[in-house]
């Protein structure tokens, strides 16, 4: 869908965007006589980044715009020709290559919890191996960036969050990309111009310290800026000295530029030094000027914990500019997202698999399943999601007990609820069946469904445990696997 009157779709072809083995094994698949047998994979994560309580699924909208476009090109079968490895008959199946199959996923902006899947695909063994590593790529970029833009927006407490990122992201797509799912966590506009034109996203900037340094005068440049921009004119003001020159020379443009044509300066940013002292001496000295409608705006290596701490030490901030520490996620710069394969169906009914490891973190939670997610309605708040085998459905029932996966005797019955699943459908026998939102529709529903977490759950540091629990149905048939598999 549309996000902007200038969007333009993404040219290029990444259909062999994958791991060697994918290829490998679609061959194999292919020579073996196994090509249409169905498989189904689950794509989920772990850990949450920083320790933290959710993740909010991103991506979805470039994930479909891959699946809608996956094709081999000339190009494409020559190079896999070239390695000697695959067969003739293969070469001609990608070359003919047609998606064939039904694809469920979280919409995007729902927060999602480890080991449950926020997409789930089924169809012929070879097609679904093959797309594994580009959705990865997809979703765990933006589910990670929208989960740390959401750390930080949090952490500013109702002040705004621009994503200052572009310049320090880890290439051209994960400047642009990390800008949208920035955008989707909370943030409420970029630097990058591109992402206005093609999603909507407010541009936001200034100047940069060269701006000041190439006239022959602070004052000249920020009278020069205001002149040309006197309905915007925010200035940077720590290029040489922020108290004895910076917001003197703001000042005086503003009396001097502004005022005579009857406006009034947006704000100054501070980039560098002591913010929180900075900020307040700024504001004081704003304030007794006539300007306490001028916003301090600061930037300079910011994160959520350094955003909390300023506004603790009651630093004077109006808006946080934020880029590398976000844009890349430093902190916890992986998501960890994995693809494996949790049933495949034969002669109309789905045999179930599990991967199996010494670290209970690692063994899969077997079937062809379904999420839910469950509301208290009394508040309104989500109590615990729950996962249950597809043929399970709970969403009539009204109390429901559940139980801890590790610990089955620890149980709690939840009462005066409402039961409602997480996965819609997107592809259907490998058309597409669902509709994108716009990316601003993308945000609000977001935040909407941050608002049904308890306060508890979205403590940055040690937050309150959220259940993901498995149907009775579902826990047996993981168990009796284990035993199968280990005896």
């Amino acid at each position: 869908m549309k996000n902007s009157q200038f969007e333009v779709k993404d040219p290029r072809n990444i259909s062999i965007l994958t791991d060697f083995y994918e290829l490998t094994m679609a061959n194999g698949f292919f020579e073996s006589g196994n090509k249409d047998t169905i498989g189904v994979f689950d794509l989920f994560f772990r850990r949450v980044p920083d320790n933290g309580g959710f993740a909010i699924s991103a991506g979805l909208e470039q994930a479909i715009d891959y699946l809608e476009n996956l094709h081999f090109t000339e190009n494409d079968i020559a190079y896999l020709r070239s390695k000697n490895l695959f067969s003739e008959g293969f070469l001609n199946y990608l070359a003919d290559f047609k998606f064939e199959c039904n694809v469920w996923a979280v919409p995007e902006g729902t927060p999602v919890f480890p080991k449950e899947p926020s997409m789930i695909i089924e169809g012929p063994m070879i097609q679904a191996q093959l797309i594994e590593t580009a959705l990865l790529v997809i979703l765990n970029h933006q589910t990670l960036i929208a989960t740390k833009a959401n750390r930080i927006v949090r952490s500013a407490m109702g002040r705004p969050v621009q994503e200052f990122g572009a310049r320090r992201a880890q290439g051209v797509d994960a400047a642009n990309y990390g800008s949208r799912a920035a955008y989707i966590g909370g943030c409420v506009s970029s630097s990058n111009t591109m992402m206005e034109r093609d999603f909507g996203i407010p541009a936001s900037g200034t100047m940069a310290h060269s701006w000041v340094q190439s006239f022959d005068s602070e004052y000249e440049a920020f009278k020069k800026y205001a002149e040309n921009y006197p309905d915007s004119t925010v200035l940077l003001v720590d290029t040489f000295n922020v108290t004895k020159s910076g917001i003197p020379n703001a000042i005086r443009v503003f009396d001097e530029v502004l005022k005579p044509m009857g406006k009034r300066p947006v704000g100054v940013r501070i980039d560098s030094g002591d913010i929180a002292y900075l900020s307040k001496k700024a504001r004081a000295m704003l304030d007794e000027a006539g300007y306490p409608d001028c916003k301090i705006i600061v930037s300079n290596s910011m994160d959520e914990y350094i955003i909390r701490d300023l506004l603790i030490n009651d630093a004077k901030i109006d808006s946080f500019g934020v880029g590398e520490n976000l844009i890349t996620s430093r902190s916890t710069p992986v998501l960890g997202g994995v693809y494996k394969l949790v049933a495949v169906k034969k002669d109309g009914r789905h045999i179930p698999k599990i991967k199996i490891s010494e670290s209970f973190e690692k063994i899969t939670i077997p079937y062809h399943k379904k999420v839910w997610r469950i509301f208290s309605n009394e508040t309104g708040k989500a109590l615990a999601d729950y996962l249950t085998i597809c043929d399970e459905d709970p969403s009539d029932m009204t109390e429901i007990t559940i139980f801890s996966p590790l610990e089955p005797w620890k149980k709690q019955t939840l009462t005066n609820v409402t039961i409602r699943p997480l996965l819609v459908p997107v592809f259907e026998k490998g058309k597409k069946v669902y509709e994108s939102p716009s990316l601003k529709e993308i945000r609000d529903y977001t935040m909407q469904q941050l608002d049904t977490l308890w306060d508890e759950v979205k403590r940055l540091e040690y937050p309150h445990k959220y259940y993901v629990d498995l149907s009775t149905k579902l826990w047996e048939a993981q168990r009796a696997l284990l035993e199968e598999k280990t005896h």
